[in-house]
């Protein structure tokens, strides 16, 4: 399975590199397949855009994020994912109802309340521990299981991948959340999460830029790809050229990490870029299944 896992271990790396950005969301229709010209018809621009963010990330997050990562204990790390991650609970939880998952609403509200209360205001994640599995839900999720379209992919400045759809589900999402109207010493404890977020990405933009030859069409087919699989919560069919891409990268990184431990354990210095091709002709997802209601 090589060093980076399955499937969804491998698409992490996009999620959490939209994650530094602070990224709402985008997917893929139901029983729908769309050209890529339709997916993204605003490629030229969106590229441009990308471009810019990545210099933004080179000049001002990366250092940052170095720093924090230099200054900061692993322990206030985890604490402050933590704490952000527990408040995210309360936006799950709204939308588990509003898609008809009233079960796991249920388990999500008891996940919120231990951690909040056992685990010292969701420093601590005492839940996962107890068997209270995380879900990850949010409005462009239920848009998307209401039958709402996708939209055009679009690469937003300093905040990257979303789509029409997702645009209106994150200020939904940003209502949600507790912390968006809580005093400034939250507020400030909230830009220290993005930096976290952009420290823990660190990895996986390297990831990008190493071994994609078109790091924005990788960073766009990947990230529809893991928005697809958290609509349909993990029922999909991974598109094939990705998967392909992917799974290079993982045997080629397996195999460069062992010839590089004989001269510096755990150097990535010598990996080659590998190709992942324009889906050009489809992007293609399953119907949502039955989500109960």
């Amino acid at each position: 399975m090589g060093i980076l896992g399955g499937k969804l271990q491998r698409m992490i790396v996009v999620f959490l590199c939209a994650q530094a950005y602070g990224l709402s969301g985008c997917s893929t229709t139901a029983s729908q397949d769309l050209s890529v010209s339709e997916v993204d018809p605003y490629e030229d621009i969106n590229r441009k855009v990308y471009a810019f963010n990545m210099t933004v990330d080179e000049y001002v997050a990366e250092p940052v994020a170095n720093a924090y990562k230099t200054v900061t204990p692993d322990v206030m790390q985890t604490g402050v994912n933590n704490f952000f991650g527990n408040l995210k609970t309360i936006n799950t939880v709204i939308n588990d109802a509003l898609q008809g998952k009233f079960q796991q609403s249920v388990e999500d509200s008891g996940r919120f309340l231990v951690n909040s209360t056992i685990g010292l205001g969701g420093l601590l994640d005492i839940a996962t521990d107890m068997g209270l599995e995380h879900h990850e839900e949010d409005f462009d999720q239920t848009f998307a299981v209401w039958g709402v379209p996708q939209g055009s992919y679009l690469m937003l400045p300093f905040l990257g991948p979303s789509t029409t759809r997702g645009i209106p589900g994150a200020v939904l999402d940003t209502a949600a959340n507790p912390a968006t109207y809580v005093a400034m010493p939250v507020q400030a404890i909230q830009v220290l999460q993005v930096i976290n977020s952009r420290a823990n990405a660190d990895g996986a933009l390297k990831f990008i830029d190493e071994a994609a030859l078109d790091p924005y069409v990788f960073t766009r087919e990947s990230y529809l790809q893991w928005r697809n699989n958290l609509i349909n919560d993990g029922n999909i069919e991974i598109n094939d050229d990705l998967d392909k891409a992917l799974l290079d990268f993982d045997e080629a990184l397996f195999d460069e990490v062992n010839d590089a431990e004989m001269k510096s354990e755990g150097s990535l210095d010598n990996i080659k870029p590998i190709a992942v091709e324009d889906t050009s002709e489809t992007v293609k997802a399953k119907s949502i299944p039955n989500q109960g209601f």
